[in-house]
């Protein structure tokens, strides 16, 4: 029976082989058999990268998100690895023996999966249990990492090993490293996982990949520095500089402080940032929207200790609002032993899909990261040659972020009159906040005021604005305003004001803005108006005791 699975996996390997996708052939997919969603997860997985569906494994696992050490073994690891083994995937011959945790103890020689695919309700994490705490192998342990909690995810990447010790952290040794051994390589099972605060959103992570690699990744950059360590702040410092060299137009927030919610925000396809407890900032704003294929990661422990909230920790809040690609961490692994930032960047750019890049970023096994999302995802399948080539098919209302990312590569080259020509018609063709705000800026750093303020000025027709429109046009009538163009920074900030702030914060802070540009303009009648409204908004000082 073996044997004829084993020929059935290779036929269907080589129908895949022959489509152009070797990888999709090797994923297997577990699923939790007590959960028909997680099953139909796993089967709109494989259907969508055209996995086989005899890859998938389905099996009667726990339904709670954290679990004990006994659960995880009994009901997780062993049954599965016993299964991998039956269907030929992880070669290795079972002995009668039992090591110290009850695991069965294999002879093992590696195995043939590309990736393993866990869907939503396969238990996320497994709990700290001072009883199976052990350095009696020899293992010197320092005091930090002496427990045993950990992620499932990087426990189950440890499945072609026998009789590993769960104390403390195995070295991943794809880490930080261009060529792995055939030896190590096979030792290690690379683990990414779809799920998230519903089973609709899991499905989002596998649409969105799809989606980016039709397209390329079109939006802007975002970089949080400012958190507690010189080294992670080094880390995020060395993403900006990739994001830059390609291209990307985007925002740097260098405080203490994570991005402002009032702050610039739009179409973050990239974003790496840390230190905050849950998901805050510009994505708690109603309504906010990842653009498709977006990675997203913030450094901080604790960042996935639930995925099934989309209010708590960040990665699942990040996946209900659309992002495609993450990492996070179900404890506090300590802040070398994060997921790398400029790490994941670097292999995404070298065009390596998440799954190889997410481990290319990971230091250590048999701990508490880990990595969400499609592992067969590939966000720089299509470069920014091919989006130019084919840019009237791009969504519209991105497209302009791939102008904006060509301009800027034209300028780092110190070919300004191209970058500006470039840009003009771009605004021309599609007019938009977006390449208006760019035309000025590019316009105004040359001191070329009037064009700057003439680029501006397209926009003066929008008969509203939208509420993800709020920090943009903000901008937009700030700059007409310090350019001597009041009145046309007015008829910006009459729309504004009644367009929902971010925040009640930002929108006195608006009003005052508008009222100041009024009163320089000698406006009464808007004077009189933006008076009104902080009048209505500012709340009564406190009365004196």
């Amino acid at each position: 029976m073996i044997r004829w699975v084993f020929i059935a996996q290779v036929l269907g390997a080589i129908q895949l082989w022959a489509a152009g996708d070797p990888l999709a052939a090797r994923v297997v997919i577990l699923a939790n058999s007590h959960q028909p969603e997680s099953v139909q997860l796993a089967e709109f997985y494989a259907s969508k990268r055209g996995v086989p569906r005899s890859n998938i494994v389905s099996l009667p696992l726990p339904e709670a998100e954290t679990i004990k050490w006994r659960e995880f073994i009994d009901q997780v690891y062993q049954p599965l690895q016993d299964e991998l083994c039956r269907r030929g995937w992880i070669d290795g011959t079972a002995t009668r023996q039992r090591d110290r945790l009850g695991r069965t103890r294999y002879t093992l020689t590696g195995h043939h999966l590309s990736y393993l695919v866990v869907c939503r309700g396969v238990p996320l994490s497994i709990n700290n249990d001072v009883a199976l705490l052990d350095e009696s192998t020899g293992r010197r342990v320092g005091r930090r990492l002496y427990k045993d909690e950990a992620a499932v995810d990087s426990e189950l990447s440890l499945l072609a090993q026998s009789g590993y010790e769960i104390t403390g952290i195995i070295s991943n040794p794809f880490f930080n490293q261009e060529d792995v051994s055939a030896r190590d390589a096979g030792a290690v099972i690379k683990v990414s996982r779809l799920d998230g605060p519903s089973f609709e959103s899991a499905r989002q992570l596998v649409t969105s990949a799809l989606d980016a690699e039709r397209t390329g990744l079109l939006g802007r950059g975002y970089i949080d520095l400012g958190g507690p360590s010189p080294e992670g702040d080094k880390w995020l410092g060395a993403s900006l500089r990739q994001m830059e060299e390609l291209g990307f137009d985007g925002e740097v927030e260098r405080t203490p402080a994570i991005f402002n919610p009032a702050a610039r925000f739009d179409a973050p396809v990239l974003y790496f940032g840390w230190q905050a407890m849950n998901l805050s900032g510009p994505f708690a704003v109603d309504g906010f929207k990842f653009p498709p294929g977006a990675i997203a990661l913030h450094l901080y422990g604790f960042s996935a200790w639930t995925l099934h909230s989309d209010k708590y920790g960040w990665c699942g809040p990040l996946v209900a609002r659309g992002v495609t690609a993450t990492m996070g961490n179900v404890f506090e692994p300590y802040f070398e032993l994060m997921p790398r930032p400029d790490l994941l960047l670097r292999a995404l750019i070298q065009g390596r899909n998440f799954g190889d890049a997410a481990y290319y970023a990971l230091p250590a096994l048999s701990w508490e990261s880990i990595v969400i999302g499609d592992p067969l995802y590939r966000p720089f399948k299509v470069s920014l040659e091919q989006q130019g080539r084919q840019f009237e098919q791009l969504p519209a209302a991105l497209a302009p972020y791939a102008l904006m990312r060509r301009a800027n590569l034209l300028l780092r080259q110190g070919k300004t009159a191209e970058a500006w020509t470039g840009l003009r018609k771009g605004l021309q063709d599609h007019p938009g906040l977006v390449l208006a705000l760019a035309c000025a800026r590019l316009a105004l750093a040359a001191n070329a005021v009037p064009a700057g303020v003439d680029a501006l000025h397209t926009m003066d027709s929008m008969d509203e604005f939208q509420a993800a429109d709020w920090p943009l046009a903000r901008e937009m009538a700030g700059l007409l305003a310090a350019h001597g163009a009041q009145p046309a920074a007015l008829q910006v900030y009459v729309k504004l004001v009644k367009t929902k702030a971010p925040t009640a914060a930002a929108g006195l802070a608006l009003l005052g803005e508008a009222k100041a540009v009024a009163d320089a303009a000698g406006d009464q009648t808007l004077i009189q108006e933006f008076a009104g409204r902080l009048n209505a908004l500012t709340p009564p000082p406190a009365a004196a005791k």
